[in-house]
């Protein structure tokens, strides 16, 4: 008798270890997935839950007929015009153009050169170039930067030659990424923006992307500067200075309650004035996103309304403080 209540007593013992042991492993297991994931989509979910200081943000009397803005964190939308309407993104398109660059290729101090195939017919388009020319020799990084500042076409195509082996491919790798973001309304049938009747988004996708692209640290460095010199090329013994074509127009990036961090603008005569910018105004930040905008290349409506909208913002944050 003794014995089988020592031996009960044992199996009790042992299934309480095992439980014990189950729910460590569950537990470790759980805290991995979080940990691994977190980067990955989960903080934006749980973020996604995080109430809004400002509901509803009135986005009336700007000059773009297409607008939203949207919490950088957990990509609540806080006001939107036609935000589900198809536009022509124009050179927004090279957000997508920089970050697939920026994730495909390990070696950014690498050298591209430049081929005439990759510049001659931009000229024809009357296309925006960073300066570079057939035969020179330039980092990687240095054409990241002629993407996102002066919006270089030659960039363009130089980092979707050597990522993909040819634009075309490039644009499928592009289109998967938009579809993998959840870009439902999107389609691009080129890495620079150039007006294709096929080639459109929404601004309500752009933004999504551009929430996904200001988590890159390479991203975010890039297109928050105001301009960038680079090294001397086999061509440019001095190198190359280019200017950010928003900070142009943005002297003075204070809105109220915060700043303007980086943004990047389009045009083309088919999409209008179009922008796609972020602010900290806070300890939150925003992405507002316009298109249409009348006017042409060099007018700063795009811009103007961008300034309007944050501060709207922050006066209405401040409201809600109060």
């Amino acid at each position: 008798m003794a014995a089988r209540k020592r031996r009960q007593k044992k199996r009790k013992g042992n299934g309480i270890r095992l439980l014990i042991c189950g729910i460590v492993e569950i537990l470790v297991i759980l805290t991995l997935v979080v940990v691994i994931g977190w980067n990955k989509g989960v903080k934006d979910w749980l973020l996604s839950f995080q109430r809004p200081i400002v509901r509803n943000l009135d986005l009336s009397g700007i000059n773009s007929p297409y607008a939203v803005l949207m919490q950088a964190q957990g990509g609540k939308i806080i006001g939107e015009n036609n935000a589900k309407e198809r536009i022509y993104p124009a050179s927004m398109t090279k957000i997508m153009t920089a970050i697939l660059a920026i994730e495909e290729v390990e070696d950014l101090e690498r050298g591209i050169t430049l081929t005439s195939d990759m510049v001659d017919g931009l000229y024809a388009q009357d296309a925006t170039r960073a300066g570079f020319e057939p035969g020179e020799t330039v980092r990687v990084i240095d054409l990241l930067y002629g993407v996102l500042l002066p919006s270089g076409a030659e960039c363009c195509l130089a980092l979707a030659d050597h990522i993909a082996g040819s634009e075309e491919a490039f644009v499928d790798m592009m289109n998967k990424k938009a579809e993998k973001l959840g870009m439902d309304d999107t389609h691009f049938c080129d890495s620079t923006g150039l007006h294709d009747p096929d080639h459109y988004s929404t601004v309500e996708d752009i933004a999504v992307l551009l929430k996904y692209a200001i988590r890159n640290d390479t991203f975010r460095e890039i297109i928050e500067s105001p301009y960038h010199s680079t090294p001397p090329t086999n061509v440019h013994p001095d190198g190359i200075t280019y200017y950010s074509t928003l900070f142009n127009e943005l002297p003075d990036p204070a809105v109220t309650g915060g700043e303007i961090l980086g943004g990047k603008t389009g045009y083309t005569s088919d999409a209008g004035l179009c922008l796609a910018s972020y602010a900290r105004m806070g300890d939150r930040e925003y992405i507002l996103v316009t298109a249409g905008a009348p006017g042409a290349s060099g007018s700063a409506l795009h811009v103007q309304d961008a300034v309007t909208i944050y501060n709207r913002l922050g006066e209405a944050l401040g409201a809600a403080a109060a």
